[in-house]
Protein backbone atom coordinates (compact mmCIF):
# COMPACT_ATOMS: atom_id res chain seq x y z
CA UNK A 1 0.00 0.00 0.00
CA UNK A 2 1.52 3.35 -1.13
CA UNK A 3 2.02 5.85 1.75
CA UNK A 4 -0.02 8.98 0.81
CA UNK A 5 2.03 12.20 -0.44
CA UNK A 6 1.51 14.78 2.44
CA UNK A 7 3.25 11.71 4.79
CA UNK A 8 6.33 10.82 2.44
CA UNK A 9 6.98 13.69 0.76
CA UNK A 10 9.24 14.30 -2.32
CA UNK A 11 10.81 17.58 -4.27
CA UNK A 12 9.63 17.57 -7.67
CA UNK A 13 12.81 15.98 -9.30
CA UNK A 14 11.53 12.46 -7.64
CA UNK A 15 13.80 13.08 -4.42
CA UNK A 16 13.58 13.20 -0.71
CA UNK A 17 11.72 16.58 0.14
CA UNK A 18 14.21 17.79 2.02
CA UNK A 19 17.92 15.94 1.25
CA UNK A 20 17.50 15.84 -2.25
CA UNK A 21 18.43 12.34 -2.56
CA UNK A 22 17.48 8.97 -4.10
CA UNK A 23 18.27 5.43 -4.13
CA UNK A 24 20.46 5.73 -7.36
CA UNK A 25 22.89 8.33 -6.25
CA UNK A 26 22.98 7.35 -2.12
CA UNK A 27 26.05 5.45 -1.61
CA UNK A 28 26.00 2.33 0.71
CA UNK A 29 28.42 4.29 3.59
CA UNK A 30 27.10 7.94 4.13
CA UNK A 31 29.18 10.55 6.31
CA UNK A 32 27.29 12.72 8.08
CA UNK A 33 28.79 16.34 9.53
CA UNK A 34 26.80 19.15 11.05
CA UNK A 35 27.71 22.32 8.53
CA UNK A 36 27.10 21.98 4.88
CA UNK A 37 29.89 23.93 4.46
CA UNK A 38 32.43 21.25 5.58
CA UNK A 39 31.07 19.20 3.15
CA UNK A 40 33.75 20.80 0.49
CA UNK A 41 36.60 19.20 2.10
CA UNK A 42 35.19 15.89 0.75
CA UNK A 43 35.78 17.72 -3.14
CA UNK A 44 39.55 17.77 -2.13
CA UNK A 45 40.00 14.02 -0.89
CA UNK A 46 36.91 12.01 -3.48
CA UNK A 47 38.89 11.19 -6.46
CA UNK A 48 35.84 11.83 -8.43
CA UNK A 49 32.19 13.56 -7.89
CA UNK A 50 29.37 11.98 -9.28
CA UNK A 51 26.09 14.15 -7.58
CA UNK A 52 25.69 16.72 -6.00
CA UNK A 53 22.17 18.90 -4.39
CA UNK A 54 22.17 21.65 -1.90
CA UNK A 55 18.81 22.02 0.33
CA UNK A 56 18.77 24.68 2.76
CA UNK A 57 21.09 23.59 5.73
CA UNK A 58 21.15 20.06 3.60
CA UNK A 59 24.17 19.31 0.94
CA UNK A 60 24.78 16.03 -0.22
CA UNK A 61 27.59 14.87 -2.23
CA UNK A 62 28.34 11.52 -3.68
CA UNK A 63 32.04 10.58 -5.08
CA UNK A 64 34.80 7.73 -4.64
CA UNK A 65 37.96 7.55 -3.29
CA UNK A 66 40.00 4.11 -3.83
CA UNK A 67 37.27 2.19 -5.32
CA UNK A 68 34.97 3.01 -2.73
CA UNK A 69 31.62 4.74 -3.30
CA UNK A 70 30.61 7.80 -0.29
CA UNK A 71 28.07 10.35 -0.02
CA UNK A 72 28.77 13.03 2.12
CA UNK A 73 25.59 14.96 3.78
CA UNK A 74 25.52 17.70 6.22
CA UNK A 75 22.41 17.86 9.15
CA UNK A 76 22.75 21.31 10.31
CA UNK A 77 22.70 21.26 14.00
CA UNK A 78 20.51 19.42 16.67
CA UNK A 79 18.34 15.64 16.78
CA UNK A 80 15.19 17.46 14.75
CA UNK A 81 17.17 17.43 11.92
CA UNK A 82 18.53 13.96 12.21
CA UNK A 83 14.72 12.96 12.56
CA UNK A 84 14.74 14.34 9.13
CA UNK A 85 17.74 13.19 7.73
CA UNK A 86 17.62 9.55 9.26
CA UNK A 87 14.29 8.70 7.97
CA UNK A 88 14.78 9.68 4.30
CA UNK A 89 18.04 8.29 4.20
CA UNK A 90 16.16 5.18 5.68
CA UNK A 91 13.49 5.84 2.46
CA UNK A 92 16.16 6.37 -0.34
CA UNK A 93 17.32 2.78 0.32
CA UNK A 94 14.32 1.45 0.96
CA UNK A 95 11.94 2.39 -0.64
CA UNK A 96 10.25 2.79 -4.35
CA UNK A 97 9.74 6.84 -4.40
CA UNK A 98 7.91 6.76 -7.60
CA UNK A 99 5.29 4.20 -5.91
CA UNK A 100 5.92 5.68 -2.36
CA UNK A 101 6.05 1.87 -1.68
CA UNK A 102 8.80 -0.59 0.49
CA UNK A 103 11.33 -2.39 -1.90
CA UNK A 104 11.25 -6.00 -1.39
CA UNK A 105 14.81 -6.47 0.05
CA UNK A 106 16.16 -4.16 2.97
CA UNK A 107 19.03 -2.43 2.08
CA UNK A 108 21.23 -1.46 4.81
CA UNK A 109 23.57 1.97 5.24
CA UNK A 110 26.73 2.59 6.89
CA UNK A 111 25.97 6.09 8.81
CA UNK A 112 29.00 7.76 10.34
CA UNK A 113 29.34 10.86 11.86
CA UNK A 114 32.09 13.16 11.68
CA UNK A 115 31.44 15.87 14.06
CA UNK A 116 32.72 18.30 16.49
CA UNK A 117 32.24 18.06 20.56
CA UNK A 118 32.90 19.11 23.78
CA UNK A 119 34.95 16.96 26.17
CA UNK A 120 33.61 16.30 29.95
CA UNK A 121 36.76 14.89 30.67
CA UNK A 122 40.68 16.92 31.22
CA UNK A 123 42.20 14.23 29.89
CA UNK A 124 40.88 14.16 26.27
CA UNK A 125 42.19 17.20 24.98
CA UNK A 126 41.21 19.36 22.44
CA UNK A 127 42.04 17.89 18.72
CA UNK A 128 42.06 14.37 19.86
CA UNK A 129 39.04 12.24 18.18
CA UNK A 130 36.31 9.95 20.41
CA UNK A 131 34.20 7.13 19.32
CA UNK A 132 30.99 6.93 20.56
CA UNK A 133 30.72 3.05 21.82
CA UNK A 134 27.36 4.01 23.39
CA UNK A 135 25.19 7.38 22.98
CA UNK A 136 23.06 8.48 25.75
CA UNK A 137 20.05 10.87 24.34
CA UNK A 138 18.76 13.12 26.62
CA UNK A 139 16.60 14.94 23.59
CA UNK A 140 13.95 12.63 24.19
CA UNK A 141 13.23 12.12 19.85
CA UNK A 142 13.27 7.84 19.77
CA UNK A 143 10.52 8.21 22.48
CA UNK A 144 8.19 9.28 19.91
CA UNK A 145 9.08 5.97 17.94
CA UNK A 146 7.71 2.47 18.70
CA UNK A 147 10.69 0.18 18.00
CA UNK A 148 11.86 -3.81 18.87
CA UNK A 149 14.59 -2.42 21.62
CA UNK A 150 17.17 -4.05 19.19
CA UNK A 151 20.71 -2.17 20.24
CA UNK A 152 19.02 -0.23 22.67
CA UNK A 153 20.22 -0.71 26.47
CA UNK A 154 17.49 -0.61 29.21
CA UNK A 155 19.74 -1.42 32.26
CA UNK A 156 21.94 1.26 30.88
CA UNK A 157 18.76 3.57 30.91
CA UNK A 158 17.75 2.73 34.65
CA UNK A 159 21.19 2.86 35.69
CA UNK A 160 21.85 6.22 33.96
CA UNK A 161 18.16 7.87 35.33
CA UNK A 162 18.91 6.63 38.73
CA UNK A 163 22.33 8.48 38.84
CA UNK A 164 21.39 11.22 37.07
CA UNK A 165 17.91 11.40 38.87
CA UNK A 166 16.73 13.92 36.54
CA UNK A 167 13.38 16.02 37.03
CA UNK A 168 10.53 14.32 35.60
CA UNK A 169 9.52 17.38 33.33
CA UNK A 170 12.42 16.70 31.67
CA UNK A 171 12.52 14.16 28.59
CA UNK A 172 13.12 10.17 29.91
CA UNK A 173 17.04 9.42 28.79
CA UNK A 174 17.36 6.57 26.63
CA UNK A 175 20.88 4.81 25.68
CA UNK A 176 21.95 2.60 22.51
CA UNK A 177 24.94 1.15 21.48
CA UNK A 178 27.24 1.73 18.00
CA UNK A 179 27.56 -0.83 15.00
CA UNK A 180 30.49 -2.87 16.78
CA UNK A 181 32.01 -3.36 13.19
CA UNK A 182 32.28 0.11 12.16
CA UNK A 183 33.65 0.24 15.65
CA UNK A 184 36.48 -1.73 14.58
CA UNK A 185 37.04 -0.51 11.03
CA UNK A 186 37.42 3.23 12.54
CA UNK A 187 38.18 4.01 15.95
CA UNK A 188 41.73 2.50 16.15
CA UNK A 189 43.84 4.58 18.15
CA UNK A 190 40.62 6.74 19.33
CA UNK A 191 39.08 7.49 22.42
CA UNK A 192 36.43 5.65 23.25
CA UNK A 193 33.81 6.23 25.58
CA UNK A 194 30.36 7.17 26.22
CA UNK A 195 29.03 10.43 24.17
CA UNK A 196 26.02 12.46 25.96
CA UNK A 197 23.30 13.70 23.62
CA UNK A 198 21.54 17.05 24.60
CA UNK A 199 18.44 19.16 23.14
CA UNK A 200 20.53 22.42 22.71
CA UNK A 201 23.81 23.84 23.07
CA UNK A 202 23.89 26.30 26.42
CA UNK A 203 21.26 25.71 29.28
CA UNK A 204 21.06 21.63 28.10
CA UNK A 205 24.72 21.31 28.07
CA UNK A 206 25.06 23.41 31.39
CA UNK A 207 25.87 26.86 29.99
CA UNK A 208 25.02 29.89 31.96
CA UNK A 209 24.33 33.04 30.12
CA UNK A 210 21.98 34.55 31.27
CA UNK A 211 19.49 31.81 32.31
CA UNK A 212 20.26 29.52 34.63
CA UNK A 213 20.61 25.73 34.22
CA UNK A 214 17.80 23.82 35.81
CA UNK A 215 20.28 20.74 36.16
CA UNK A 216 22.63 21.81 38.96
CA UNK A 217 26.06 20.51 38.14
CA UNK A 218 25.59 18.91 35.11
CA UNK A 219 28.52 18.04 33.20
CA UNK A 220 30.14 16.84 36.56
CA UNK A 221 27.35 14.05 36.90
CA UNK A 222 27.53 12.70 33.57
CA UNK A 223 31.36 12.88 33.83
CA UNK A 224 30.77 10.73 37.21
CA UNK A 225 28.29 8.05 34.96
CA UNK A 226 30.35 4.59 33.56
CA UNK A 227 28.44 1.86 32.06
CA UNK A 228 30.63 -1.82 31.45
CA UNK A 229 33.80 0.51 32.52
CA UNK A 230 33.48 2.69 29.45
CA UNK A 231 33.02 6.42 30.78
CA UNK A 232 31.16 9.56 29.50
CA UNK A 233 33.95 11.61 27.37
CA UNK A 234 31.90 14.11 25.61
CA UNK A 235 29.07 15.86 25.11
CA UNK A 236 26.76 16.85 21.72
CA UNK A 237 23.59 17.47 19.73
CA UNK A 238 23.34 14.17 17.25
CA UNK A 239 24.52 10.57 18.17
CA UNK A 240 21.61 9.32 20.11
CA UNK A 241 19.27 9.68 17.16
CA UNK A 242 21.72 8.40 14.99
CA UNK A 243 22.19 5.31 16.58
CA UNK A 244 18.65 5.57 17.62
CA UNK A 245 17.11 5.48 13.85
CA UNK A 246 19.73 2.97 12.79
CA UNK A 247 19.68 0.40 15.25
CA UNK A 248 15.05 0.40 15.00
CA UNK A 249 15.61 0.79 11.08
CA UNK A 250 18.33 -2.10 10.32
CA UNK A 251 21.57 0.36 9.53
CA UNK A 252 25.01 0.74 11.05
CA UNK A 253 25.96 3.51 12.34
CA UNK A 254 29.37 5.02 14.23
CA UNK A 255 30.25 9.16 15.74
CA UNK A 256 33.79 9.94 15.67
CA UNK A 257 34.21 13.27 16.98
CA UNK A 258 36.78 15.92 17.16
CA UNK A 259 37.49 17.25 20.47
CA UNK A 260 37.58 21.28 20.01
CA UNK A 261 36.17 22.26 23.40
CA UNK A 262 37.66 20.77 27.05
CA UNK A 263 34.46 21.77 29.69
CA UNK A 264 36.35 21.25 32.47
CA UNK A 265 40.00 22.99 31.35
CA UNK A 266 37.40 25.64 30.14
CA UNK A 267 39.73 25.49 26.55
CA UNK A 268 38.43 25.62 23.00
CA UNK A 269 40.13 25.07 19.38
CA UNK A 270 39.21 28.19 17.71
CA UNK A 271 40.87 26.96 14.27
CA UNK A 272 39.67 23.10 13.72
CA UNK A 273 39.86 23.56 10.22
CA UNK A 274 42.55 21.41 9.38
CA UNK A 275 42.38 18.53 12.26
CA UNK A 276 38.88 18.14 10.90
CA UNK A 277 39.61 17.25 7.30
CA UNK A 278 42.57 15.18 8.88
CA UNK A 279 39.68 13.43 10.84
CA UNK A 280 37.41 12.98 7.57
CA UNK A 281 40.56 11.96 5.75
CA UNK A 282 41.04 9.37 8.36
CA UNK A 283 37.73 7.83 8.19
CA UNK A 284 37.47 7.67 4.44
CA UNK A 285 41.15 5.99 4.26
CA UNK A 286 40.07 3.13 6.86
CA UNK A 287 36.29 2.52 5.14
CA UNK A 288 37.65 1.89 1.28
Amino acid sequence: MAIKESELVLAPNGSLYHIHLTGENLADTVLLVGDPERVNMFKDIFESVEYESMNRELHALTGHYHGSRFTALSTGMGCDNIDIVATELDAAANFDLARRTPLTTHRSLNLIRIGTSGSLRREVDCGSMVASRYAIGMDGLLNYYKHDNQGFLPDMEQDFARHMQLDPRLATPYCVQCSDDLLQRVADGMHKGITVTAPGFYGPQGRLIRLEPSIEHLNERLAEFSWDGVPVTNLEMETSAIYGFANALGHQALTVCLIIANRPAGTFLNDYHKPMKDTIATIIERMS
